[in-house]
């Protein structure tokens, strides 16, 4: 994800506040166990003290000096293990507690940045934080086909709703399966309230739990931060402008919302197409079927949905009244 300078900072500064705890909390850790096996701190001088004394063996020329030292610490680790065992201490007492274990809380992994650190660009530009609370409540854990009638038939395809709601939900995981290896995108397309974008949102708690860079926008918000990056220059606009082209998944919520002119049919195209050729998916929610589609932005944009993206189409009654009246 690009970063301003200063946005780079203020994420490098996290990742040292959290090293630094982790260092202190190691430290208080060491005094405990110190104090309640004193013998601990007399293991640790003692390893200390060999160290450089077979350091100037090997100085020296001595050939036993490496393997004299390793003998000697694993002999003083043993003892180390069997007091932290005969004084019910854990086994990993010693062991830093990381937030992120993959890349022990640096943000880098061979020099690449980490997942954690991808989301954590995301988190710091978007406030994903917004979205994180949502998927607590809708996820596939919470997603319930009870909403969705067995005996309601869509005509044009001849399932019932809740076929329908099953398929879709089957597509969902399918598209997260083999996200790392096939490029797919999503429409999630239909009446108001029949669960797009709870099924969008559950997409993208998967995603983002299994470390992938996620961004949700509705089509208002989508629409106002590509009009920065084409008329404001300062570097923080800039860079939220590069970003939805380089996230591994961009969500568009309530696609048709925002007031349709010449300048959002010609970014949306722009999006969609400059992701398709970067083989970076996108899913996409919204109430128009494929001819409003072509009425209200362009016959382009019909041709790129139609061809790189998978269309599900949910039908059934509003969900939100159907709770609000049990």
């Amino acid at each position: 994800m690009p970063l301003s300078n200063t946005q780079y900072d203020e994420i490098i500064r996290t990742y040292d506040a959290r090293q630094l705890r982790n260092k202190r909390e190691q430290e208080k850790k060491l005094r405990y166990a110190y104090q309640k096996i004193p013998r601990l701190r007399e293991i640790d001088d003692a390893i200390a003290s060999c160290s450089v004394a077979q350091a100037k063996k090997m100085l020296g020329g001595d050939a036993l000096a490496l393997s004299d030292l390793k003998a000697q610490i694993a002999n003083y680790r043993a003892e180390k293990q069997e007091l932290l065992t005969r004084y019910d201490f854990p086994d990993d007492y010693f062991e830093p507690s990381y937030t992120c274990r993959d890349c022990k809380d640096t943000g880098f992994i061979d020099g690449k940045r980490c997942h954690c650190f991808r989301q954590a660009a995301i988190d710091l530009i978007y406030a994903q934080s917004n979205l994180k609370e949502i998927l607590i409540k809708e996820n596939f854990s919470t997603f319930s086909f009870e909403y969705y009638s067995d005996t309601q038939v869509n005509p044009a395809t001849g399932l019932t709703s809740l076929e329908t709601a099953k398929d879709a939900v089957a597509k969902c995981k399918d598209f997260i399966r083999h996200f790392d290896d096939e490029f797919s995108n999503l429409y999630f397309y239909g009446d108001t309230g029949i669960g797009k974008t709870f099924l969008s949102n559950c997409v993208a708690k998967e995603l983002m739990d299994s470390g992938h860079s996620v961004i949700y926008f509705t089509a208002f918000q989508l629409f106002d931060i590509l009009s920065k990056g084409v008329f404001e220059k300062d570097e923080d606009a800039v860079a939220a402008h590069r970003n939805i082209f380089t996230c591994d998944l961009l969500i568009i919520d309530d696609l048709g919302t925002e007031l349709a002119n010449s300048f959002t049919t010609s970014q949306l195209f722009l999006c969609l197409n400059e992701r398709i050729l970067r083989k970076k998916s996108t899913v996409i929610s919204t109430n128009l079927g494929m001819t409003q589609l072509a009425d209200i932005y362009s016959e382009r944009i019909l041709s790129r949905i139609s061809s790189y993206y998978t269309l599900i189409k949910l039908f059934g009654d509003d969900i939100r009244i159907l709770k609000r009246n049990r």
